[in-house]
């Protein structure tokens, strides 16, 4: 599985494509029979509150190990031919891509769940800060949502 932490703006399309183009299809070809993806974006909004903008904290070399960590789980409980995960850090504004997950396998079933398992794994152990951009000044994230 690729990980990449990088302040550079993400094109989730783009990298998808190109990554299953270069790097899965000549690895597996015809071994894929579905890819899972989920593209987190930036909302304008929190905890009741409008959302100017966002700065993403990281701690480099421990965030891509935790990452890695929990893509290692992944791979150990589901069957998964490839996978793909770009975080983004620094500053972003509302409606930009923040983490694109993506997981090829053989069958459908193991790669939704694990496509789901690693973002929900990223959102509660990854060392990622948040510090919100609002009218009335700034604030930092205590928590992450329970969306899902």
């Amino acid at each position: 599985m690729k990980i990449v932490v990088d302040t550079t703006p993400l094109s989730p399309w783009e990298a998808l494509a190109e990554y299953e183009r270069e790097v899965v299809a000549p690895a597996h070809p015809g071994r894929y029979g579905a890819a899972a993806t989920f593209v987190g974006t930036m909302r304008d909004f929190n905890e009741g509150d409008a959302v100017q903008g966002m700065f993403l904290e990281h701690y480099p070399g421990m965030t891509e190990k935790q990452l890695g960590l929990i893509a290692d789980e992944a791979f150990g409980q589901w069957s998964l031919l490839d996978g793909l995960l770009l975080h983004r850090v620094g500053e972003l504004k509302p409606s930009e891509p923040i983490v694109v997950v993506a997981v090829w396998s053989a069958h459908r079933k193991d790669a939704f769940e694990a496509c789901r398992f690693i973002m929900e794994a990223l959102k509660s152990r990854a060392p990622f800060w948040k510090r919100e951009e609002l009218h009335s000044g700034s604030r930092w994230v205590e928590k992450n949502s329970e969306g899902y």
